[in-house]
């Protein structure tokens, strides 16, 4: 829920456009909250996303947005399964593939998010639950889907997973995903680790968090990805 206003959300908006001649050849995808979307649209200089989609087209479910209003609206992407989505709201891998099925069959390109929390993690348990997130979430699914490894214990905490443990994560993550499969890191990203994500890690992309309300340092992120 950032920023916190309309206001702060334009400007925002408006700093990371100036600079799109930075971007180079990167694909730069916005997910601002879903009353922002039309203000990103506006900025026509990256492509925009959603944070999150129903799993039903229509309906009464009250304060739910569903894919095909998103695709509608003009954006491209949604990002489903984000580690807060199943912390907070109880979202499960069942849930998360039905979503992912409806964002798809929308038309819309889905940022499938994957991760372990520090507990799983320590008990030995990563790759267990990567690998049932990976196929329970991708269940009946042949479409192409970008999968962002988020380690739950990285996000908004400044301890990124370090660059050789990504790089061991996304190879055993590639093991259960169809051949060019576009695999992202995100965790607390950074300007001055970012490009080791790319370059050493092997990562596709990256998803960033906090680091995106700051538009130099977004748009640093960005240039080093290249």
């Amino acid at each position: 829920m950032n920023p916190a206003s309309k206001g702060q959300a334009e400007e925002l908006i408006e700093k990371i456009s100036s600079r799109a001649e930075d971007f180079g050849p990167s694909e730069v995808v916005v997910c601002p909250p879903d009353i922002y979307l039309n203000d990103a649209l506006r900025a026509g200089v990256f492509f925009v996303g959603a944070q999150n989609c129903f799993y039903e087209e229509k309906g009464a479910y009250t304060g739910e947005i569903s894919a095909q209003m998103i695709k509608d609206l003009g954006a491209e992407y949604v990002i489903i399964g984000h580690s807060e989505r199943r912390k907070y709201f109880g979202e499960t891998d069942e849930i998360v593939n039905k979503k992912i099925k409806k964002a798809l069959e929308a038309g819309l390109k889905v940022i499938f998010c994957i991760g372990e929390t520090a507990e799983e993690r320590d008990a030995g348990r990563k790759q267990e639950v990567l690998e049932r997130q990976i196929k329970a979430g991708l269940e009946g699914i042949s479409q192409e889907v970008n999968v962002a490894y988020e380690p739950v214990w990285a996000i908004g905490t400044g301890n990124n997973c370090s660059v050789q443990e990504t790089k061991e994560t996304l190879e055993f993550i590639r093991k259960f995903l169809p051949t060019n499969t576009r695999c992202l890191y995100g965790g607390s990203v950074k300007s001055d680790n970012s490009g080791a994500y790319i370059k050493e890690a092997g990562a596709n992309g990256l998803l960033v968090g906090g680091a995106s309300l700051i538009a130099e340092e977004f748009v640093s992120i960005v240039k080093s990805a290249q």
